[in-house]
């Protein structure tokens, strides 16, 4: 080899081991394993998981037994009044050392923390919902490296901001002082950015955890570094959408870099930047053509870009990349002639949203798995979904949280984390505020999920309507002007102004239920909040009279199924009103309101578990004449959120799925009453009506039957009509007087059936009964099944010679998911459903249970 070719080839080694040595700007260390955690002065040092809190480090250690379990809860009021140290240790070269900028990136803390490294404070974070980061290279050395945190007790703290108070804010009634040991029984939930549902609610018990609760993680750059990616929708046409991308880089000098915008290794646009020392933005336009456009669940396809930003420095790379979905969202309002319109119009469409409010899927976040968040998205998409709420008084969810939503065309109304509560209005606390919104709406606001920002949840009905006013002005005259002042702040100036910088093209709604900002909420100019049903103890049919422009909470509560009272409770607290039930019952009025509800419209139930099964009937009967009314109002009502999908614990709430995702009766009647074509016989006044909503985008031709049968199949009369369904549209196509309707006929003994049919194919049922269960008489019906083994799941056929009500069917305490559950099976007919499980056919025939409404009862 000639001397030329040595020196030309150690040349292109020098170059490419300098390549692959300093090819990226940014080395990201996780600092997630390797800790530890004591109690504040004590020597006992642990083992802890990072995310997580001292309550789930001190389960896994065998230090206490399980919250969930019958009354363990109350035994653990005292971790909260106590300080906790959590500590590790890592190693560093000199590779990371030499980097010109190196900091700590905390991306969850709960709450007061103090940080130190090596010794030396850095840090003090007061936050949960904000990601703290500091420069800490002065603070590093070669080879080990100390971390330690010290948690301080969420109790004591909120107790001296209480304290230091001239005056109680009003609300709050869902903190739980006094099963939690307070001093004074003092509710002090307000006075710290954490998520009030861990002092416990209506739903909820009372836990209040501290810890590391997301990843930590070191990061050391040179030069310059991308701190954010947004990208803009500036316009979208039919053949093209244009876009800006955002970069806000931090740079360390002067210094020049190539920026390259790229999908899917395509680039769409490129520049030369002479960077400016400090962070500062930096702006690419760029197209995409023909684009393939992002739709609610139900109305299309739900096509993401994946947006690649690149700078090079010096040959040093940095990427970032942002997903989005292109799609224009309005919140419409507009002046008709009943008031105020409240809708969504996506991609130039009005869409019904049909959904559920969201809550935290465990009392301890850092617990939630990948699968549980899947499962929970794959319920609301597979019940015919399009909008969950993400409520108040939880946390800002996890980024696969809108990953999965995006993915399945669920829109999210996000609410900022203030409930049911006045809250302090002080420069330090709206300055944390500011921080805290700042941090979440830039984290979230490329999601094409995000549908808008809500300021708070039921803070404005409250102070209107639940004497929250009176308790401020019993404290002073001047006390309702502080208190007023303080949530004008917070919810009509920081936070707008806050999403008006960050994420301008995104709606903010100030109170859920309101009817503007300030304006207590009516049913004609906003959304609205029913609970008459259940609080008020109003029948369920006024479910279907009481509604608003957007009716955005509304519930009634059930048990979890046998199956999932096993798993926290023993034979001898089966009773609803033993103990343990009424601990895991954490509404004020709860059992006895169910109880009551239940004997309105069935007979008492024969024991526990007959119980259990009634009232997952009672509520999913219940929620239908919600979901059907609301549907058959629009366009007047275009949005029906119930209360809740999920559970963070085992209990008795207003869910439709339990805390181990079991689906309840409610879950699959969901499923049925969001079909995109319903059709929905009701009651009005003296009048029997049946109507047809279409959610779809086009106008379908069919044939509407109408069938009145007694309890045996025998149809006593029938009628049929051929009908255009327009699109996008609620509209009813039979209507008659009740009263000479039923003449000649018996209503303890016959129903009627409701069927829509497509090209001879039933696309939509319903069954409306006369009378309440109580007042029929239900015959005993001989289900017969038989079980057929297919490739991934079973098929279980099932047959009865008279009308089987409510079939239920039940696996004992094995694993397995019914296609359908809890419905009627008419005389004569077959119903398939399919059985999802991992069990062998004969375990199957040993635990299968079926059970009917006509056997339940005393």
């Amino acid at each position: 080899m000639s001397l030329r070719c040595i020196v030309l080839f150690a040349a292109l080694t020098f170059l490419l081991g300098c390549k692959s040595q300093n090819q990226n700007l940014m080395i990201v260390k996780d600092l997630s394993s390797d800790w530890t955690f004591s109690e504040k002065d004590s020597l006992s040092w642990l083992p802890a998981k990072v995310p997580g809190c001292v309550h789930t480090d001190l389960l896994a250690n065998g230090k206490i037994e399980d919250p969930f379990y019958r009354l363990n809860e109350h035994d653990l009021q005292w971790i909260d009044k106590k300080d906790w140290i959590y500590k590790t240790e890592f190693e560093l070269d000199q590779v990371i050392l030499s980097k010109g900028r190196i900091v700590l990136d905390f991306k969850g803390l709960d709450t007061y923390a103090d940080v130190y490294l090596n010794d030396q404070k850095v840090l003090s974070a007061d936050n949960m919902f904000r990601e703290w980061t500091v420069d800490v290279k002065k603070y590093l050395k070669k080879g080990k490296n100390k971390l330690h945190i010290a948690f301080y007790s969420p109790i004591t703290k909120g107790l001296e901001l209480h304290d230091a108070n001239a005056f109680v804010y009003p609300g709050a009634e869902n903190d739980q002082a006094e099963l939690g040991q307070v001093e004074g029984n003092k509710r002090v939930s307000i006075y710290t950015r954490k998520a009030g549902y861990h002092y416990g609610w209506d739903w909820g018990p009372r836990l209040v955890s501290s810890g590391i609760w997301r990843p930590v993680y070191l990061r050391a750059w040179d030069h310059a570094r991308i701190q954010d990616l947004q990208i803009v929708q500036n316009q979208v046409k039919e053949n093209l959408a244009s876009f800006t991308a955002v970069l806000e880089l931090e740079s360390e000098q002067e210094v020049l870099a190539d920026i390259q915008i790229r999908n899917n290794g395509l680039e769409l646009a490129a520049s030369n930047v002479q960077l400016k020392k400090g962070v500062h933005k930096y702006e690419l336009n760029f197209d995409i053509e023909n684009p393939k456009l992002w739709w609610p669940n139900g109305l299309g396809e739900q096509d993401l870009y994946t947006i690649n930003a690149e700078i090079n420095v010096n040959g040093r790379v940095e990427q970032a990349s942002r997903r989005i979905g292109i799609r224009t969202m309005e919140v419409v309002r507009e002046k008709d002639d009943e008031g105020t319109s409240f809708y969504f119009k996506v991609n130039g469409v009005p869409v019904f949203m049909k959904g559920a409010n969201y809550i935290p899927n465990d009392i301890f976040p850092s617990r939630v798995s990948k699968d549980q968040l899947k499962k929970v998205i794959e319920t609301a998409k597979n019940s015919n979904m399009n909008m969950l709420r993400v409520w108040g008084g939880g946390y800002y969810e996890d980024d696969l949280f809108y990953d999965l939503c995006d993915e399945a065309g669920i829109l999210v109304w996000q609410d900022f984390m203030f409930a049911c509560a006045m809250y302090p209005g002080k420069r330090e606390f709206l300055d944390n505020i500011k921080a805290e919104a700042r941090d979440n709406i830039r984290r979230l606001r490329n999601h094409p999920s995000i549908a808008l920002w809500c300021g708070n949840n039921e803070i404005l009905v409250a102070w209107h309507n639940w004497g929250w006013k009176r308790q401020a002005r019993e404290q002073g005259e001047e006390v309702p002007a502080m208190v007023w002042k303080a949530y004008a702040d917070i919810f009509h100036e920081v936070l707008p102004k806050a999403v008006e910088e960050y994420d301008p093209s995104r709606f903010y709604w100030s109170s859920s239920p309101s009817s503007g900002t300030g304006v207590k909420p009516d049913l004609i100019n906003g959304d609205d909040h029913y609970w008459g049903v259940w609080w008020g103890k109003e029948p369920f049919e006024t479910y279907a009279t009481h509604i608003a422009r957007f009716m955005s909470e509304y519930g009634f509560q059930s048990f979890p199924e046998m199956k999932s009272v096993r798993k926290y409770a023993e034979p001898e607290d089966c009773d609803i009103f033993s103990e343990v039930m009424k601990s895991h019952q954490r509404s004020s009025i709860g059992n006895e309101t169910i109880e009551y509800y239940m004997l309105q419209d069935y007979r008492k139930p024969k024991d526990f578990e007959s119980f259990l099964y009634v009232n997952h009937v009672l509520q999913a009967e219940g929620i239908k004449f919600a979901l059907e009314g609301h549907r058959r109002a629009m366009p007047y009502c275009m949005g029906s959120l119930y209360w809740q999908i999920n559970d963070c614990w085992p209990v008795a709430s207003w869910s439709s799925t339990d805390y181990y995702q079991e689906w309840k009766a409610l879950q699959y009647y969901v499923k049925k009453g969001f079909e995109p074509l319903l059709v929905s016989p009701y009651l009005e006044k003296d009048n029997l009506k049946v109507a047809v909503v279409n959610d779809h985008l086009k106008e379908i031709d069919a044939k509407l039957i109408l069938k009145v049968m007694d309890f045996t199949g025998n149809v006593t009369w029938s009628e049929s009509k051929e009908i255009s369904i327009r699109k996008n549209s609620s509209e009813v196509f039979y209507g008659q007087q009740l009263k000479k309707f039923l003449q000649g006929r018996n209503p303890e003994k016959e129903l009627f059936l409701v069927e829509l049919k497509v090209d001879s194919e039933v696309v939509a049922r319903n069954i409306l009964y006369f009378k309440s269960v109580k007042d029929v008489k239900l015959p005993k019906p001989k289900v017969e099944y038989s079980i057929l083994k297919k490739e991934n799941s079973y098929e279980i056929r099932i047959e009865s010679d008279v009308l089987a009500k409510n079939v239920f069917l039940s696996l004992g305490d094995e694993d397995g998911f019914f296609s359908d559950n809890y419905f009627d099976v008419l005389a004569g007919e077959t119903i398939s459903i399919r059985l999802e499980t991992e069990i062998s056919l004969e375990k199957l025939n040993e635990v299968i249970q079926l059970r009917t409404l006509d056997s339940t009862f005393e």
